[in-house]
């Protein structure tokens, strides 16, 4: 298109579908794909290297602000989205580790790292051509952003994309237990004094329920196309 954009802010609550749509956008639109939540698992993986409590925000702050995490598109062809180098260090498929994993949200909680994270998602967002994807983009990391869409799809829906992926990796997880998960994500997130998650203002809000990542992918290209005809 045609492309007075450079920042497009994609935000939602988790397993709706936005790092899919995100990257497939970024993709077609040749911009770099930034997933914020990278960024939390870094400091959780530094964390747990150094053995540093998921209760101490302070220790936590300091640690944030000393570390350098760079996100970069795929230096190697093997399925990934972006690199992440930490202090230099590609640990692009290290985040995803279960003992990451369960450490990132009681890490991302707290404040002080919060705002750090922000200030270096802001320093990589700052050249543009870009699509970050996130719970507060739009509303505290790029509030300026050219593009701003939330995505949306019932919980239920949600739940069945979660444990579709999960049988699919070997998991015997009940269908219930991870409709439960996403619940209690919803109302964690949404709740958290710190960057509740919620639509910024101006964003235009979506709800995939029920479509094919194709057909989403599609949809909100067509929003995007209608902020750029818009001006």
């Amino acid at each position: 298109m045609p492309n007075p954009i450079s920042t497009v802010a994609i935000d939602g609550p988790a397993g709706s579908g936005k790092s899919t749509v995100g990257a497939a956008l970024a993709a077609q639109l040749g911009f770099l794909y930034f997933d914020t939540g990278v960024m939390y698992r870094a400091v959780a993986l530094a964390a747990l290297r150094l053995t540093i409590s998921h209760e101490d925000g302070e220790a936590l702050a300091a640690l944030a602000h000393r570390l350098h995490i760079e996100v970069l598109p795929p230096t190697i062809d093997d399925g990934r989205q972006y690199t992440i180098l930490l202090d230099g260090e590609d640990v692009t498929w290290v985040l995803r580790a279960k003992d990451v994993e369960a450490l990132v949200s009681a890490v991302a909680r707290h404040a002080a790292v919060r705002e750090e994270m922000v200030r270096q998602q802001q320093r990589i967002a700052a050249p543009g051509h870009i699509i970050m994807v996130g719970r507060d983009i739009g509303t505290v990391v790029l509030p300026n952003a050219d593009a701003k869409i939330y995505l949306i799809a019932s919980a239920e829906e949600r739940a069945r994309r979660r444990h579709a992926e999960l049988i699919a990796k070997g998991d015997t997880i009940d269908y219930e237990r991870v409709l439960a998960d996403v619940r209690e994500r919803d109302a964690r997130d949404s709740s958290r004094a710190v960057s509740p998650l919620r639509p910024a203002d101006d964003a235009l809000i979506f709800d995939c329920t029920g479509m094919s990542v194709q057909e989403t992918i599609t949809r909100v290209l067509a929003l995007i196309r209608e902020v750029v005809d818009a001006g």
